[in-house]
């Protein structure tokens, strides 16, 4: 894959990770504030879900630039990767596209669990969205933020009943987890 840039969006479909095994690096313990490759992030992490789509979002400052980044993996084995970067942008905003991304992945009937260790998008579009729907995309006490990426991961989620949104703890050596925020981090690197 080339560098990203702000704006850009790569997708590597069939591409194959976590070629070899971990070389014993941590499988739990904080990695807050570390910004590692995806090749470190397979030599270094061996622990959480092995299957699913996992994504993440970060920004530099809030707002800032930042980034998004999702991976569909099946046993182990990387079927799909994706991410992107934008200029000015917030953290939620960047969480939310890269549910969007990873629900995109998926088609109608897949029966797989999508993690994201952002609990405000994981209770969006599990639990407030429908509500929000229904009262014209209003909250109780005002507008709903980032309603164009709400009511799109929304859609998504709906259409695709299979899916299980699920919360995943961040930064706690997950390998799969550290693997999109990898992602979601490379517009901070040269490197992916």
């Amino acid at each position: 894959m080339t560098n990203r840039r702000y704006g850009a969006r790569s997708s590597a479909r069939g591409a194959r990770g976590g070629a070899g095994a971990s070389r014993g690096g941590p499988s739990a313990g904080s990695t807050r504030g570390v910004v590692h490759t995806t090749r470190q992030v397979l030599e270094r992490y061996t622990g959480g879900p092995q299957s699913g789509v996992f994504t993440d979002g970060s920004c530099s400052g809030n707002p800032g630039p930042g980034g998004w980044g999702v991976v569909y993996v099946l046993d182990g084995q990387v079927l799909a990767q994706d991410y992107g970067a934008e200029p000015h942008t917030t953290n939620n905003r960047m969480e939310l596209t890269a549910m969007i991304a990873g629900l995109e992945m998926l088609g109608p009937n897949e029966d797989v669990d999508v993690y994201s260790d952002s609990r405000l998008v994981v209770d969006t579009v599990t639990k407030w969205a429908a509500g929000w729907e229904r009262n014209n995309w209003r909250r109780r006490d005002g507008e709903v933020k980032n309603l164009d990426l709400v009511q799109r991961a929304y859609q998504l989620a709906k259409e695709r009943p299979k899916a299980h949104i699920r919360w995943i703890r961040a930064h706690d050596g997950s390998r799969w987890n550290e693997y999109a925020d990898a992602l979601a981090t490379a517009y901070l690197r040269t490197e992916l």
